[in-house]
């Protein structure tokens, strides 16, 4: 038994262990001083530098991650919706000023969401301190007002109310506020400098590279000729040969990039400064500094090159005697977060691997310095300037318009105009997308949107990738969790445990109504709120009891067997909470209307732990349960939250949003303090998860669009327990998620119909995922939801819209499906159950948690006193699913290996493991009661293309064999436990 809570201990420990997260891994910052030959100070800095976390532990701690994902961060064919959703499409624009009297525009369009047959709104706000973008459910049954839309977006005062603009050109005009979020297409500098060269005249004056830096410029880019070059420039001469002859281009995941590689460009012999060259590359905000010499020679600061335009310099150096690429990064310090982290060590042994990573790391980073001050207020200034010319431009012309148009609803006009103007309205709306198909094209023609995605390299699995765990599941989820590989879930058909590829078994029947539950393995504990109104009630069971019903096959157990259960105290709760991290002590804090109950358990980890102590402890865990005390509070906790503190003593705290406020109560002492006050007329909250960075308890506070991250310090004498921090930021989310899962480094918000993958420690968008009909079941540990379909890991998304009968629509090139379209009209989809692994969102090697509790491999083991163990179930097994998946990763390896004729000899030796199984016709390959697992399925194809006679009878390839031993291929291939773990 203490192997097998320590087996499943693994797994709930890495999901208390996935809200860590530190930004450490992005570097620190520094004061950077540069000095000339003779030791002068020359310049000095401030730079953020990363350079790997070069003495972190190799054991796994807290906040560490060894597999670093790396992905574009806010990419554009998720961000730029007006020339995706909009343009060319019917849709409706409107204008207005705010209480302060500035101008601002709205346009809304109803779309289908990637194809999926989910129609719903797209509306971006246009202001001048920037767009905001936001999806609202569509109702055939509800109208929606522009007013309603507006105030979805905390705009609700008015200095004049919006109305429609008509006019086919505004979306010329709209597309332009689009581009001023920043181009689409990249210039980067690219400066060489040899060993020991310190000072930015002396890099910029290097005629020719070495051999080794020619090799990294054919890494990055195509050296393109420049005269009548077409593409993106990257502001060279393509015409007369002024700045150079040749450069380096590449498209990257749809991005245009031009490097302005120093030996590439004009060079003066009479300039030593080489102003040329620097009005270049001193004007790029990223510059790659390739520098040759060994790392104790002198290295590169950012403070030798004088520029006040570059915030991110790239250091690479190349190691010849092991052909590896070594990468630091210096980021000016007003400029934000950006990913993906440096690995630890920052070495690439694989070139296009350092490819990939270096050319994210500096597209991230270009996106993150548009965010300084020095960026965004020139972008701010001229936004406005933007908005209030075309304002202006647009005023006297609505004037003319018939005011009976302007005060229709939004609802109302896009459907069908009246009877009375329809022609006109259908020849207006003609020419409006005529205009905007051919405003899309040429946008395209010209370079200013993302290429073709469709040739880009998306081959890599996603973390967030999702897996088959339940096919057909036909019942409604109330709440689950997961038990080990299981699944533990409570529908209107009784309480079910699930396992994949294996029948559901009834643990509990419908008689007893479970609303939220926690199954702790290492606690032998599953707690669980059942009932509602004045008969809920927590119960508590012990998970070997229910385990031993579901192995004897006893009658399922009935709300009346549960009595015995009911902690005292509870009757009429409408919510809990239970501390993440179960040092010493399991706290549960009760919700009965105001009133907040504290009851704890405490457990020495000796007597837990022993098999002694749980074979002599009574079936139900009640009298282990102890009541502490009462807290009151002003109203109803929606959200509930526990927080540890640093030293766990009278500092844990109680995070509960009620009204329009977060607070945070001591549990010692019962004092309230305001933690964050939402300044809105409706609130919607979500959760508030607890995180913490390097140790240090933070809250994510998600509310209605807005996701929050609050720094929360230690309780210390009167002093408030939250106060306002420069680590303290916020984002918002592009639809009002109902549930919010934090994986480090990743944030996922859950919508009706998609999933929003965020990154923690900036709030910048990743992916978003359409999943029609989705439902979150469980996140505690791996991620588990109800769906139609299930995530794909393409990076890239469709929207191809719905089009309207008088409005033909032209899908644009770099627009793809990426789900399959549901099921036909007349039919009811059939909901599955998927499974998003935990350990490929942290990215951390974990092993494997506990087998499903439906078949447990039994591990007989005798004590010194005779007495035979109970079953352990073995911790290293695999799901069919996986079994698969493993070998389709790994067919090419595996084929590569059986090449090779195989005798009838080496047959037999690999047969030996398998020589007392049956086989199963219905599965495609051997089933065993053993550890052992069989792969046959994937290489079916394989033989088949070889050898198309061959059959796939067991019989006649045996006959076959036995005639000719050497002429096909192996079909079993035979891998124990162990063997498959080092496969994956």
């Amino acid at each position: 038994l203490m192997k097998r809570f320590c087996s499943s201990s693994v797994s709930e420990d890495l999901g208390c262990r996935r809200g860590e997260f530190s930004r450490k891994h992005y570097g620190s910052v520094e004061l950077l001083i540069s000095s000339d030959a003779d030791g002068a100070i020359q310049r000095a800095g401030r730079f953020r530098v990363e350079n790997g976390s070069s003495g972190e532990n190799t054991d796994y701690t807290p906040g560490t991650w060894h597999r670093t994902d790396v992905h574009l961060e806010n990419p554009e064919y998720h961000t730029r919706w007006y020339f995706k959703y909009f343009l060319g499409k019917v849709h409706q624009n409107y204008i207005g000023t705010d209480a302060e009297k500035n101008p601002f525009f709205l346009s809304v369009v109803l779309s289908d969401q990637n194809n999926q047959r989910i129609p719903q709104y797209h509306a971006i706000l246009w202001r001048k301190t920037g767009t905001q973008k936001i999806c609202l459910p569509y109702s055939p049954t509800k109208t929606l007002s522009v007013k309603s839309i507006l105030s979805a977006m905390s705009l609700d005062k008015f200095e004049k109310s919006p109305r429609e603009i008509f006019h086919p050109e505004i979306q010329k005009d709209l597309l332009v506020l689009e581009e001023q979020e920043g181009s689409v297409n990249f210039k980067f500098g690219v400066l060489y400098a040899k060993d020991g060269q310190l000072t930015d005249d002396e890099m910029f004056s290097n005629e020719t590279g070495s051999e080794s830096f020619q090799r990294f410029l054919h890494l990055l880019g195509d050296t393109v000729t420049l005269k009548g070059w077409s593409g993106y420039r990257g502001g060279l001469d393509t015409k007369n040969d002024t700045t150079g002859t040749c450069s380096i281009y590449t498209v990257f995941q749809g991005h245009e990039i031009m490097f302005h590689v120093s030996t590439m460009l004009p060079y003066s012999r009479e300039n030593k400064q080489q102003v040329e060259r620097k009005r270049h590359i001193g004007n790029d905000i990223v510059t790659i500094i390739f520098q040759e010499g060994e790392e104790s020679s002198p290295a590169f600061k950012p403070s030798m090159i004088r520029s006040h335009f570059t915030h991110i310099f790239a250091l690479v150096r190349y190691n010849k005697q092991n052909d590896s690429y070594r990468l630091k990064i210096f980021s000016e310090e007003s400029v934000p977060l950006f990913g993906p982290p440096l690995p630890s060590p920052p070495v690439f042994t694989n070139h296009q691997e350092f490819r990939d990573f270096v050319l994210v790391k500096l597209i991230n980073g270009e996106k993150a310095t548009l965010e300084t001050p020095t960026f965004s207020q020139k972008r701010q200034r001229t936004l406005d300037m933007l908005i209030r010319s075309l304002y202006q431009d647009m005023m006297p012309d609505l004037h003319k318009v018939n005011n009976m148009l302007n005060r229709r609803s939004f609802s109302d006009v896009l459907p069908e105009s009246p009877k009375s103007t329809r022609k006109k309205e259908e020849a207006r709306q003609a020419e409006f997308v005529r205009l905007g198909q051919a405003l899309k094209l040429k946008t395209a023609v010209k370079g200013d949107t993302t290429a073709n995605l469709a040739t880009t390299s998306f081959c890599k699995k996603e973390p967030w990738e999702s897996q088959s765990f339940c096919s057909n599941f036909p019942h409604e989820v109330v709440c689950a969790d997961s038990w080990g590989q299981s699944l533990l879930v409570s529908t209107d058909a009784g309480i079910l445990l699930i396992d994949d590829g294996q029948p559901s078994v009834q643990v509990f029947d419908k008689t007893l109504q479970i609303k939220q539950m926690n199954v702790l393995e290492a606690l032998d504990l599953l707690i669980a709120r059942t009932d509602k109104g004045k008969d809920s009630r927590i119960l508590v069971f012990r998970l070997s009891a229910v385990q031993k019903d579901i192995e004897t096959k006893k009658m399922i157990r009935s709300k009346y067997d549960c009595r015995e259960n009911k902690l005292e105290r509870t009757k009429g709760c409408h919510l809990y909470a239970i501390n993440t991290h179960h040092g010493s002590e399991l706290r549960i804090v009760v919700a009965i209307r105001n009133k907040l109950l504290l009851v704890i358990k405490k457990y020495n980890s000796h007597n837990t732990l022993t098999g002694t102590s749980l074979l002599s402890s009574p079936e139900s865990p009640v009298e282990e349960f102890q009541y502490i005390r009462e807290i009151c509070l002003s109203d109803p906790p929606v959200v509930m939250t526990l927080v540890d503190g640093p030293t766990g003593d009278s500092d844990n705290m109680i995070c509960v949003a009620y009204r329009h406020q977060f607070d945070l109560v001591n549990e010692s002492t019962g004092e309230s303090y305001r933690l964050h006050h939402v300044e809105t007329n409706r609130v919607n909250f979500v959760a508030a998860i607890d995180v913490y960075e390097d140790g240090e308890a933070g809250l994510l506070l998600c509310y209605n669009y807005v996701c929050q991250y609050r720094k929360v310090y230690p309780f210390s004498g009167g002093s408030p327990l939250a106060q306002p921090s420069a680590y303290d930021f916020h984002f918002s989310w592009n639809q009002v998620p109902y549930a919010v899962v934090c994986a480090f480094p990743y944030v996922l918000a859950f919508t009706t119909d998609s999933i929003e993958i965020r990154l923690v420690v900036n709030g910048n968008l990743v992916h978003t995922a359409v999943v029609p009909e989705l439902q979150l079941v469980a996140s505690r540990s791996d991620i588990y939801f109800k769906a139609t379909a299930a995530v794909s890991g393409s990076s890239d998304s469709s929207s191809k819209e719905m089009g309207s009968k008088s409005s033909p629509q032209t899908p644009t090139a770099y627009e793809k499906p990426e789900f399959p379209l549901p099921s036909l009209e007349g039919e009811v989809p059939c909901k599955n159950l998927y499974k998003i692994p935990l350990s490929n969102l942290v990215g951390r090697s974990v092993e494997r948690p506990l087998k499903s509790p439906l078949a447990p491999k039994v591990i007989t083991t005798t004590t010194s006193s005779g007495i035979t163990s109970l079953p352990v179930m073995h911790s290293l097994s695999l799901s069919r699913m996986e079994i698969k998946e493993i070998a389709s990763r790994t067919r090419k390896e595996l084929l590569g290996l059986l090449d090779e004729p195989i005798t009838k000899t080496e047959s037999a030796q690999k047969l030996k493991k398998v020589s007392r199984r049956q086989s199963d016709p219905k599965q495609g390959a051997v089933r065993s009661s053993s550890s052992d697992r069989i792969i046959s399925s994937s290489f079916e194809g394989y033989s088949e293309r070889r050898h198309p006679s061959t059959s796939s009878d067991p019989d006649t390839l045996a006959n076959r064999e036995e005639s000719s031993p050497s002429s096909y291929p192996f079909q079993l291939i035979a891998l124990c436990d162990e063997d498959i773990i080092d496969l994956k």
